[in-house]
């Protein structure tokens, strides 16, 4: 419900006049300034550094730019939402790539499947405008596929810590990129309202401290296919979300669409 929660709610905040750069760097700024009691400022070993920079790169300032991104170019918020789901194929070609990980058969068709399913969600006629959107959502989902295989070399970690590194980089790096290309800054910051300043905490506390360290936690215990069946619910909550406060209403080719990359998305964690 959190992760799904996080699109429309990011999307209230973008039509609050909040550039989306700096969105991204002030929710992981929070991020960082929540969890600086539990980091304390501890650096890693050298052997975990490539790693972790790699992924609070890839997690804390790639996945939440093109999010934002994706949304502010988008004025439909359900196509970016199935499209993060491309996550998982992407995922698993870059394990392939990457970690050298064997993909059979019956992956390859599922992998194939819900790229189509996306294809076919472009064919919609009410997304003739969203196209950059729909891009900046492949992006991030490219990204966080990047960030889920560096993760699997930091499991030894302390959550806290890579959370708090991934906040820090995310929120530097993002307030940087703000400055250099939508100016202004501090004079944004200083008009933002109190309602987006408290979906932004929401983001912040709910979704990115939460739910990500949840998922993260449990990682630990348990295998992807164990979690992912009730993370994988969290379009289904998204969408739901989007149609309530936005009324959106899906079109059958959307519908079609999310089926399928959905399903295909479900079942490739279903097989070993």
């Amino acid at each position: 419900m959190a992760h799904g929660s996080a699109f429309p709610f990011t999307k209230l905040v973008l039509n609050d006049s909040v550039p989306p750069i700096l969105m991204a760097s002030l929710r992981m700024g929070l991020v960082l300034f929540i969890l600086i009691p539990f980091w304390k400022f501890k650096i890693p070993e050298k052997k975990y550094l490539p790693s972790l920079i790699a992924f609070s790169i890839s997690m804390g300032v790639m996945v939440y730019v093109f999010m934002t991104l994706a949304l502010y170019y988008s004025t439909i918020i359900s196509p970016v939402i199935v499209g993060s789901q491309l996550a998982i194929p992407f995922g698993i070609l870059a394990s392939a790539f990457m970690l050298n990980e064997n993909i059979s058969a019956k992956k390859w068709f599922f992998i194939f499947s819900s790229f189509i399913g996306i294809l076919i969600i472009f064919f919609d006629p009410k997304l003739v405008d969203n196209f950059l959107g729909l891009f900046f959502a492949s992006l991030m989902a490219l990204a966080f596929a990047f960030a889920q295989v560096f993760s699997r070399q930091l499991r030894d970690l302390d959550i806290s810590l890579t959370n708090a590194f991934t906040g820090l980089f995310g929120f530097i790096i993002l307030l940087i990129l703000s400055f250099l290309i939508e100016g202004d800054t501090i004079s944004t910051i200083q008009s933002i309202s109190s309602n987006s300043w408290i979906l932004i905490s929401y983001q912040a506390i709910v979704v990115s401290l939460g739910a990500h360290l949840l998922m993260f936690y449990l990682y630990k215990f348990y295998t992807v296919g164990q979690i992912f069946p009730s993370y994988s619910l969290f379009p289904i909550f998204g969408i739901a979300l989007s149609f309530l406060i936005f009324g959106e209403v899906p079109t059958v080719l959307f519908i079609l669409g999310g089926i399928i990359v959905i399903g295909s998305v479900f079942l490739l964690h279903k097989i070993r």
